[in-house]
């Protein structure tokens, strides 16, 4: 298994992710066209000479490098609210006060916002339910923080994650269908398929821009407040243990958390280096940290365009030289005196199994 930039030769592969995922997976929706765009504008992307975030989306597939199927996807937006308005919900707590009548009363509000415009997102996280195997999640799952490292110059110093919020089988989201009764009378695989393909004036015109109070929603509404889908707790949990933490953010349409760290502050960028590469036909040396061990290690090349990353055992590593099998070599892509980066799996967070928003 690699991970390597998608091309435009994967959008039917795209296609199907996007038709699997599920209604509230809004960064992948099934529009060919919408797809098409989003691939080629990732493209361009990894072909730019950046020196601060723009509009850049890095989009990333796992691909079987025997079969040539695409397992999943990874993505990650360098700027959030760049090209069109990132909205959210803000929990807050506001106390009214008689001092006369010494009463007080708090009650819980949401206030429509865009406190994280010019935030980096991770994105588009999605490992297909036929594929999930050993190492596959990790690869989905770190990889984006490893290329950030990489790149800092690319991105943000601070990082969301939007995870999904509830919704059933059907596509239910229970916070949608209050917001519906009362403001948007639109069917939540309408709105999200609305904000997938980048259209958001609607918010503006129909959603409110006053404090909800929390205590007249819907007791199904207000249970599923900062909450996740079953299928995407994984990816909280894995989140979490990088050091990911919620403040407050929920999404418009389904409630769903959104997660923040500083970039200089995930575990997988601390624990992470850069290494000079080494092609050793033996990789034998001594006093390695992983070989002998048989542990595995995440380890990227340092490109964009010509970005590849896995998951391996084969390669030691000796204070900052990494020491790399031919053949892995040439997957990776890399020559001796190269420069790579590797981070030790041991020492990471657990693997994710599932999606995020």
């Amino acid at each position: 298994m690699i991970i390597r930039p998608i091309t435009d030769t994967d959008l039917d592969t795209l296609y199907k992710i996007a038709s699997e995922s599920g209604p509230g997976f809004t960064s992948l929706m099934p529009d060919r066209e919408a797809l098409a765009q989003k691939i080629a504008h990732s493209m361009a992307s990894f072909e730019r000479s950046v020196t601060r975030p723009a509009d850049e989306h890095y989009l990333f597939v796992l691909e079987d490098e025997i079969t040539g199927d695409i397992l999943g996807t990874t993505g990650i937006e360098a700027n959030a609210g760049h090209t069109r308005p990132l909205y959210h919900f803000r929990r807050n707590t506001v106390t009214h006060h008689s001092r006369d009548l010494n009463l007080r009363r708090s009650v819980e509000t949401l206030t429509r916002c865009n406190h994280y415009t010019g935030y980096s997102e991770i994105c588009s996280l999605y490992l297909r339910p036929e594929f999930r195997r050993a190492n596959a999640g990790k690869l989905l799952s770190r990889v984006r923080f490893l290329f950030m490292a990489q790149h800092p110059e690319r991105f943000s110093d601070k990082v969301i994650a939007e995870m999904r919020g509830v919704s059933d089988s059907s596509g239910q989201s229970p916070f949608w269908n209050w917001l519906k009764t009362h403001f948007v009378d639109m069917e939540f695989d309408q709105a999200t398929q609305l904000i997938g393909t980048g259209y958001t004036d609607f918010i503006d015109e129909l959603m409110p821009s006053h404090p909800l109070y929390t205590c007249l929603m819907s007791p199904e509404a207000r249970a599923v407040l900062s909450q996740v889908h079953k299928d995407t707790r994984a990816a909280l949990r894995i989140l979490e243990a990088e050091g990911f933490q919620h403040n407050g953010f929920i999404d418009l349409f389904d409630g769903g958390p959104t997660v923040e760290c500083g970039l200089a502050d995930i575990r997988s960028v601390r624990l992470s280096s850069a290494c000079t590469v080494r092609i050793d036909e033996t990789n034998a040396e001594a006093g390695n940290d992983f070989a002998q061990k048989n542990k595995p290690a995440l380890i990227t090349n340092t490109g964009t365009t010509n970005f590849r990353a896995v998951v391996t055992s084969e390669v030691s590593a000796r204070q900052d030289t990494l020491i790399v099998p031919p053949a892995l070599a040439g997957k990776l892509r890399l020559d001796n005196d190269s420069h790579a980066r590797i981070l030790p799996l041991n020492q990471a967070a657990p693997a994710h199994t599932g999606n995020t928003a």
